[in-house]
């Protein structure tokens, strides 16, 4: 299953940078014919894409690296640091945006688009979605935080493109559109990058487990331990495709050490079968 994981990551990867560097070549040539700041910003951050899915190829690599002495919980958790590197350079991309925009602004410079811009942004908008769908589709098989950075990625490029698209057809009656809608991609790229740097981190730190993987612990946990068992303060860690879960629970100060292992270590064991995690139980007196 982990080798299948691997080989699905990997070759989302290899298609996403190969098409995207196909498309900065056509996008780029389109915006220097055009003298147009949107579509050459548009064209950099396709390629930042090929960049994004290098590091996605990288990230992959390192996750699937078993676990040893130094990282006993393996080394899952370069899954969320490739998708931190993926949001930086989104950032830097945007950032560089809206500098050549703001200097286009300055100097009142009109971009002057033709077919090949057209042309070009059509088939961006077409393919980089074609990607992303791909991406999110290898991301729910695999689980991969980063190749759902990468989804994200080719989604925010497909919606600049829509934009820069709307920016041809009203660029002969405002000569300063293109500045704007240079503007208006990098915002673009600034909010994916939140999205994804916001789902990492909560993921690295330790996030809170949603109400209905606790309410399965739960469920699980009275049918072995009876109601008064009081399951509370869970915490879950993300290490990739290796989650870990821990809760604490009250047994009966009558009940023998043995007999609340045996108990805790049937409630283990079904939650890593039912629910693919690896839970661990801190027992505690039950008051009366």
């Amino acid at each position: 299953m982990m080798n299948t994981k691997i080989h699905l990551g990997y070759r989302e990867g290899i298609v996403s940078v190969v098409l995207n560097l196909l498309l900065f070549v056509l996008k780029y040539y389109a915006g220097i014919v055009s003298a147009s700041v949107a579509l050459i910003a548009d064209a950099w951050h396709t390629l930042s894409d090929s960049l994004t899915s290098v590091v996605v190829i990288l990230g992959i690599k390192l996750s699937a690296k078993k676990p040893d002495k130094e990282h006993p919980f393996g080394h899952g958790r370069w899954e969320q640091i490739s998708a931190l590197l993926i949001a930086m350079l989104l950032v830097l991309v945007g950032l560089e945006f809206i500098k050549a925009a703001i200097q286009k602004l300055q100097h009142q410079e009109a971009a002057d688009f033709g077919w090949l811009a057209y042309m070009a942004t059509i088939l961006s908008i077409i393919f980089k979605e074609g990607l992303a769908q791909y991406a999110f589709y290898i991301g729910r098989l695999t689980g991969n935080a980063a190749v759902k950075a990468d989804g994200w990625h080719h989604r925010s490029d497909a919606l600049s493109s829509i934009v820069v698209l709307l920016g041809l057809f009203l660029s002969p009656c405002f000569w300063w559109i293109d500045a704007i809608l240079g503007m208006g991609v990098s915002l673009m790229l600034f909010y994916a990058a939140y999205g994804i740097i916001r789902e990492a981190v909560n993921k690295i730190l330790g996030e809170k487990p949603s109400e209905h993987v606790i309410e399965q612990v739960k469920e699980i946990v009275k049918s072995e331990m009876g109601a008064l068992s009081c399951p509370h303060h869970f915490h879950i860690h993300n290490y990739g495709d290796h989650t870990e879960f821990t809760f604490h629970i009250k047994v009966s100060g009558e009940e023998t050490v043995h007999e609340a292992h045996r108990k805790a270590t049937l409630v283990e064991k079904r939650i890593n079968k039912e629910m693919n995690m690896e839970a661990t139980i801190h027992i505690e007196p039950l008051e009366t």
